[in-house]
């Protein structure tokens, strides 16, 4: 079947992709830079005629609050008026465990406010919620880090490989829509600042870590449980160990 991916040539969507692929879909990787764009809706008619499933892995250029905000309402009311008007059969799109649980995050609040459109339009769809990607432990390290010292929550994280990410959002877009949320996450689950620490020891970083409860985790600060799930969850087949393993290096 025809099935378009929303973000196709990003971490995950290039990724989810190449296996749809494999499985010998017709797959469309559409961006703003193969003419598809959800925020102006250049290109969206076009590319989505004769399409099953739409695959939403579209992510904000801005993380600011207004403007993230924008992006996700925007995007998200383009994207569904074109489905509909398409006939498309089932929309996926990738979210974030822990969305409504952190309202003081910006970012968080524009996914909820994504969520509510896609409820709401009357396509049929599953919405995928994922922990932190492992590749994006380098970046919570160095959004607490001053100097030589990285001051971190010491919430729970639960890290999923992207490789792990993309094969469950390749048998979500192959399922029935489910009309609800399946919340997927790495196989070990371990505090914030420790997961931190293992990553920059691999790597060779001498940063210290502190363990901060009251450490912001991207403006907003961290419970115990805001970053996993208890919900059922899949868990990846892939942890931190075998991804450092064959990850690639910057």
């Amino acid at each position: 079947m025809k099935i378009v991916i929303i973000g196709g040539t990003g971490l995950i969507g290039s990724k989810t992709a190449e296996r749809l692929r494999k499985k010998g879909h017709d797959v469309i990787a559409a961006a703003p830079k193969t003419g598809v764009n959800t925020l102006t809706g250049e290109g969206l008619a076009e590319a989505l005629k004769n399409t099953e499933v739409v695959i939403d892995l579209a992510n904000s250029p801005s993380f600011e609050d207004k403007a993230v905000l924008e992006f996700f309402q925007t995007a998200g009311k383009n994207l569904m008026a074109a489905e509909i008007e398409a006939g498309v059969k089932h929309h996926v799109a990738l979210s974030i465990v822990g969305t409504d649980r952190l309202p003081d995050s910006g970012y968080l609040r524009a996914k909820v406010a994504q969520e509510k459109i896609i409820r709401a339009a009357g396509v049929p769809y599953t919405i995928v919620r994922s922990t932190q990607f492992m590749e994006f432990l380098g970046g919570i390290a160095q959004e607490g880090t001053v100097g030589n010292t990285a001051r971190l929550s010491t919430g729970s994280l639960q890290p999923i490989a992207s490789d792990d990410v993309a094969d469950f959002v390749t048998d979500a877009a192959l399922a029935a829509p489910t009309n609800g949320i399946v919340e997927i996450c790495g196989p070990e689950r371990a505090r914030l600042c420790d997961f931190a620490a293992r990553y920059l020891k691999a790597i060779g970083d001498s940063r210290t870590v502190i363990a901060d409860p009251d450490a912001p985790y991207f403006g907003t600060k961290l419970e115990d449980g805001s970053l996993v799930s208890d919900n059922q969850p899949r868990i990846g087949r892939i942890g931190f160990d075998d991804w450092f393993a064959t990850a690639p290096r910057k």
